[in-house]
């Protein structure tokens, strides 16, 4: 079994690119990467050992200690999922696949943890790493949240010229129905596996804008996007946008960062408004591209033990900086944000983050299979767990559109993107 650790649903990281101190504001100090890239990249863990187990050993022994494991499946136990088992197969309406009522049985096993643990078959484990790790997938072109107590889902991002916005799905839609799937009646992770689908199929959407129902019958396509958009502002300020993190993420990143300092940018601001995570080691590369040496995040497991996430002196930002988050920040974003804010490398503006301050562990199994569990609490440099808390910015600003009804968005009448630059010309 092999073991990987994420925040969302997300694991791995890509190379960076080095700048060898071309450019001013970044200053280089040897080649001390190596701690974050190593610890997780290398976390796939003694497979090759226990592949000879039968998947039951392998969980006893590689997962859970002896002192602490209480066997589920006991005589009482087995003999009720039995029966249960024969009652479906001799009176449910249609046939019954014995596959999928075993699949179920796992699934069961992590439907009773919090809203992040699941099981996943194969099939649906390497959708998941196309999608979240590779950033390719069949599908529409949104990336959605779940409200954890009411279960609504909304569109958090729609990506440029994507079939959804060909369509006109837009930021903040609620999605109502997926085909004939009520949205709230399932977790995201199961939800988005009806919208996913076959190249040139169509999904049915029902969603509701401000109260009003609006339906859409969007094509699926075979998408890559990026997540980082940048550009140079008035005043030699940069600006970049992080969508998610994914495995392409850092590089992307990096590049952007590279360009805008090319250009003489002066101060930044990096957006991350709407962005629901992913990848832990991503936004740790990216906060080493940032900050000098020193602590990002450490987690802590049940027991207490603590892991220490750290930046190295190889590579940091001496500008002026601003992050920029609203309530749908999440996950990553949040450990971007809680960092530069704790260690007083920048200032955060806009609305309290969503809240996610806990870690997941993905392990596969030997039939490609695999699941994930929160196994960690992490906590922000200055010691807080924001699990259900979230970051509350340094200067909190709700945003405004600034134009009339038939004004398109820019920067100019993003009134948090104003006011970041306010705050850069007087620094």
């Amino acid at each position: 079994m092999n073991e990987k650790i994420e925040l969302d649903q997300d694991q791995f990281l890509p190379e960076q690119n080095q700048d060898n101190g071309k450019y001013p504001g970044r200053r280089r100090k040897g080649f001390a990467k190596g701690f974050i890239s190593g610890l997780i990249v290398a976390v796939a863990v003694i497979a090759a050992a226990v592949f000879g187990l039968s998947r039951s050993s392998l969980l006893q022994i590689y997962i859970f200690p002896s002192s602490s494991y209480e066997a589920v499946l006991d005589d009482e136990t087995v003999e009720k999922i039995e029966t249960l088992s024969a009652y479906i197969q001799s009176t449910y309406y249609e046939d019954v696949d014995i596959e999928e009522l075993r699949e179920g049985l796992y699934v069961g096993l992590f439907d009773c943890l919090d809203s992040y643990s699941r099981y996943y078959t194969e099939e649906e484990y390497q959708d998941l790493l196309e999608s979240t790790l590779e950033g390719t997938y069949c599908g529409i072109g949104a990336s959605l949240q779940q409200d954890e107590d009411t279960m609504t889902v909304t569109v958090v991002h729609v990506y440029d010229g994507s079939p959804a916005q060909e369509a006109g799905l837009q930021t903040g839609d609620v999605i109502s129905m997926v085909d004939d799937y009520e949205a709230a009646s399932m977790e995201l992770s199961e939800l988005v596996t009806f919208i996913r689908g076959e190249e040139n199929t169509t999904v049915h959407l029902v969603t509701y804008r401000n109260g009003e129902m609006i339906e859409y019958d969007i094509e699926r396509r075979n998408l890559t996007f990026p997540t980082v958009t940048s550009d140079m502002l008035a005043g030699s300020v940069g600006y970049i946008a992080v969508s998610e993190f994914t495995e392409a993420t850092t590089e992307q990143f990096t590049t952007a960062l590279e360009e805008l300092q090319a250009q003489g940018m002066e101060s930044l601001i990096v957006d991350l408004r709407s962005n629901p995570g992913g990848v832990l080691t991503t936004v740790c590369d990216m906060l080493d591209e940032i900050l000098p040496e020193g602590l990002i995040l450490y987690t802590e497991d049940r027991n207490g033990d603590r892991v220490e996430y750290t930046t190295t002196d190889d590579t940091y930002l001496d500008l002026p900086l601003v992050v920029l988050v609203n309530e749908n920040s999440a996950s990553a974003s949040e450990i971007f944000a809680g960092a530069i804010q704790d260690r007083d490398a920048g200032t955060i503006v806009g609305t309290t983050t969503y809240g996610k301050g806990v870690v997941q562990s993905v392990h596969t199994l030997t039939d490609g299979s695999a699941f994930k569990v929160t196994t960690h609490k992490y906590y922000t440099p200055g010691g807080t767990c924001i699990q259900g808390i979230g970051i509350t910015p340094d200067i909190e600003i709700e945003y405004e559109f600034l134009g009339g009804e038939d004004d398109t968005y820019s920067y100019d009448l993003d009134n948090q993107i104003q006011k970041a630059l306010e705050i850069l010309q007087n620094d």
